[in-house]
């Protein structure tokens, strides 16, 4: 676990940690041990912001926010959009350029593709599937069928959101990379799902707006996670940490690696970098 850790002086303090969810805060039943809720709140307890940064709508999101007793902005759509949980303020939002939103649904069009669209935190979908009801109980959120997607698109897109096998999502990545590479942000956040925000609608970006929102330094933020979209976060952050079962390309530029997420994986890091218990 060792591996890239960045050594700090006893006694540094972090004063924001940004998680993400799935197979990071998550195990893979979908659940948070009540280890590791402990951990969280005895970090917030002691002052630290404790965050979520997802690629999820804010939806759903909020729901396992609430559970921990989170009452922080919370990062999400990948870093599309950041909301106060308190009061509901949008804090940071970027919407897809109407011109590359329109290409994705063509190029998906043409080739039968599954996708979806987020505006104003709904889930819309062009036809009831497999695929929409599979996905929209791994994130517990309703769907809305709206046939006429060149209506829909009309209005501001949080995300659009292609599911298919991986290897034909690395095609549709390499594709329409050189097609709207330079105006959309494009990332796999699960092998099956490749993800297209604001090209300033990532994790990283959000990431250093909310410690600057929340008054502290790059250097004072961790960032947890395990997939693609997570890799510019965790290079951001004062300490980029990745979870034992992260894709490799994460482990190599992560500061640090720790348990998986069936092992109390964010419980380690809090209880090395934050309480220095380890």
């Amino acid at each position: 676990m060792e591996q890239n850790a960045k050594k700090r002086t006893d006694g540094f303090m972090y004063k924001l940690i940004a998680i993400d969810l799935d197979d990071t805060l998550l195990t893979d039943n979908k659940e948070i041990t009540p280890a590791t809720r402990e951990a969280l709140a005895e970090a917030a307890a002691r002052g630290v912001t404790v965050t979520i940064a997802t690629g999820r709508m804010y939806a759903s999101a909020v729901k396992i926010a609430r559970g921990l007793g989170l009452n922080v902005p919370i990062i999400t759509y990948q870093g599309a959009l950041i909301k106060n949980m308190g009061d509901g303020r949008v804090l940071y939002s970027r919407t897809l350029p109407p011109g590359a939103a329109r290409r994705i649904y063509e190029y998906c069009r043409e080739r039968s593709l599954h996708l979806q669209a987020y505006a104003d935190d709904t889930l819309y979908v062009q036809e009831d599937n497999a695929r929409v009801r599979a996905y929209a109980e791994l994130s517990d959120v309703p769907y809305t069928v709206e046939p006429d997607f060149d209506a829909l698109l009309s209005r501001p897109q949080t995300k659009l959101l292609i599911i298919d096998e991986p290897d034909k999502l690395d095609a549709a990545a390499a594709e329409l990379g050189a097609d709207i590479g330079g105006e959309t942000y494009i990332t796999k956040s699960k092998p099956h799902f490749l993800e297209f925000t604001h090209p300033e609608a990532t994790k990283g970006h959000a990431l250093r707006f909310l410690a600057s929102h929340t008054g502290c330094a790059m250097e004072q933020t961790i960032a947890i996670g395990d997939s693609w979209n997570d890799r510019d976060m965790v290079q951001e952050a004062g300490l980029g940490v990745a979870m034992g079962n992260a894709v490799e390309a994460l482990k190599r530029v992560a500061d640090y690696v720790t348990l998986s997420n069936n092992e109390d994986g964010v419980k380690h890091v809090i209880e090395r970098f934050i309480f220095q218990k380890i």
